[in-house]
């Protein structure tokens, strides 16, 4: 699995970054596109006190370390992307080894969602759905009787 996560760049670019990318990324690294994931946390890059989103984008890519081999090739491929949105780019390697990534894969649901599908019938069992649609607004006046009680000091709730 490789994660790429993009510091300092608005989250819908880097969105339309992913599209652009993984289908070359994932050729270039001999991979499926499945194994090619961009991150965006929702951040800003600060120098000094000064913002510097968009103006510096951070990325760190997390992949396993036999791609030591084509990382400047890798680095080539993001910064012509990245530097399309983006004045200044900063690339660093996260190696890991193979044997220590872990991913477990629910069988009943696709591994991706894609932007024709709606999946929310899919994913929410019968039994979460029990109860849909029993709760009622309520419509009335809340504030009844709270004024008729002000002028007999009796029924305040004090």
């Amino acid at each position: 699995m490789i994660n790429i996560y993009v510091y300092g760049l608005d989250q819908f670019l880097v969105g339309d970054l992913s599209k652009e990318v993984t289908k070359n990324l994932a050729e270039l690294m001999e991979v499926s596109e499945d194994d090619i994931n961009f991150v965006a946390p929702n951040d800003m890059i600060f120098h000094k006190g000064v913002e510097q989103t968009s103006w510096r984008v951070i990325i760190e890519v997390k992949l396993p370390d036999a791609y030591t081999k084509i990382q400047n090739k890798i680095r080539d491929l993001l910064i012509h992307y990245v530097s399309q949105v983006a004045v200044h780019v900063e690339i660093t390697f996260v190696y890991y080894f193979a044997s220590e990534h872990y991913l477990q894969i629910n069988q009943k649901y696709p591994l991706y969602l894609d932007e024709e599908e709606d999946m929310e019938e899919d994913i929410y069992s019968e039994e979460m759905k029990e109860g849909e649609g029993e709760d009622e607004i309520y419509t009335g006046d809340i504030f009844e009787g709270v004024l008729d009680n002000e002028d007999d000091p009796s029924k305040r709730g004090h």
